[in-house]
């Protein structure tokens, strides 16, 4: 420990690879702009592309599936400075982050060979068809159905919130494959080529106008049956998998970090309150970023992920609270700043809700008794 407390620097290789990071990140942000909450809003094929010439795409892989076998950390510390510069690499993200492992860990070595290798190279891009109108954060509680009908699926359905959903070459499907039994049961996941006929997309703007959001219409669509990923009926572990790479990463931290960069540096830091608010924000910084590497060190709790997001994105909104009250009346105007800003709520929803966050917290981790409904 020492007499100045744990050392948290990183040092040799991996702080190589954090400088070399920074590098292209800041390079990709003077070529692309710089994108708030990148890996969803910032699209770009060629910086994908740059970021695979690097080894960056699936570079947590393993060797044998065509990745780099490198351990989680280094992704981890890449990530970071990539998001938290706003360089735009949601073309690869998504592919990278879930659906890589879940077809090497789950897929048939068919499907392995057919889709990995585009997705190392950052050349396809992929959004996941799981929220629905109507059943919010319950997943058990989704309608969009998949029957087979001899060697495909049919496909009819409604999916929301899709990020990415127009510019996807794949969409990870979520579906019922079988509309009996206990609504965790009967859940399978399917890989959905976009130009099928039969898929209608239509895109959502926000209100500080993105449009990465989409609503994806499933009309008796024939995917071949080979396109499944598992079990028929049994993918409900699967996903939930997935949630905890989603739930527990480094984007959930540092996806505004541009915004408050721009704030500290006009912050009057001759105002001991500003200090304060400065203080509380690096205290943040440092303290989501232990959580995030318990998670992808294997070393936080089962379910913890939740956690994990419930700070880390609520961090985010304090954030743009600290930004509004530097800037003070540029925020009443339109522009990236003030967007930022009305954008900051949606950290607290995408990826669950933080009451969800919460039960999940309370019954799976802590294993809180539920509290009784009240009848009349």
């Amino acid at each position: 420990m020492g007499e100045h407390g744990i050392d948290f620097a990183i040092t040799g290789e991996l702080a190589e690879l954090r400088d070399r990071a920074r590098l292209v990140a800041q390079q990709g942000v003077a070529d692309h702009g710089v994108h708030n909450d990148s890996w969803i809003n910032g699209f770009s094929k060629g910086f994908s592309a740059t970021l695979a010439n690097n080894g960056w795409v699936g570079m947590t892989w393993p060797v044998e599936f065509g990745g780099g076998g490198r351990p989680p950390i280094e992704r981890v510390i890449m990530a970071e400075e990539m998001i938290g510069a706003g360089a735009p690499i949601a073309a690869s993200w998504f592919a990278d982050r879930q659906f890589g492992p879940s077809i090497f860990t789950y897929g048939t070595p068919e499907q392995q060979q057919r889709y990995l290798p585009d997705m190392l190279s950052g050349s396809s891009t992929w959004g996941i068809g799981m929220s629905e109108p109507n059943s919010g954060s319950d997943l058990a509680s989704l309608t969009t159905s998949a029957v087979r009908d001899g060697d495909s699926y049919l496909v009819n359905g409604q999916k929301i919130w899709t990020s990415g959903g127009a510019l996807a070459d794949y969409v990870y499907l979520i579906c019922r494959t079988n509309a009996t039994g206990r609504p965790h049961e009967g859940v399978s996941e399917l890989i959905v080529p976009m130009d099928l006929p039969g898929i209608e997309v239509r895109t959502i703007r926000d209100m500080v106008d993105n449009t990465h959001f989409c609503e994806i219409f499933f009309t008796n669509v024939l995917v071949p049956a080979e396109n499944l990923v598992g079990v028929e009926g049994g993918a409900f572990k699967q996903t939930m998998v997935q949630l905890e790479h989603e739930r527990g990463g480094i984007d959930r931290l540092v996806s505004n970090r541009p915004l408050y960069e721009v704030a500290k540096q006009r912050a009057d830091t001759d105002n001991p309150v500003v200090r304060q608010r400065i203080a509380r924000i690096e205290a943040d910084y440092h303290v989501g970023r232990l959580l995030v590497y318990r998670e992808v060190l294997g070393q936080a709790p089962k379910g913890f992920s939740a956690a994990t997001k419930v700070f880390c994105t609520e961090h985010q909104v304090r954030v743009a609270e600290f930004a509004a009250h530097v800037l003070g009346s540029e925020m009443m105007l339109d522009n990236q700043y003030s967007r930022e800003f009305c954008y900051s709520p949606s950290y607290l929803l995408a990826g669950g809700t933080s009451e969800i966050m919460r039960n999940i917290l309370g019954e799976r981790v802590l294993g809180l008794a539920r509290e009784p409904r009240l009848h009349p």
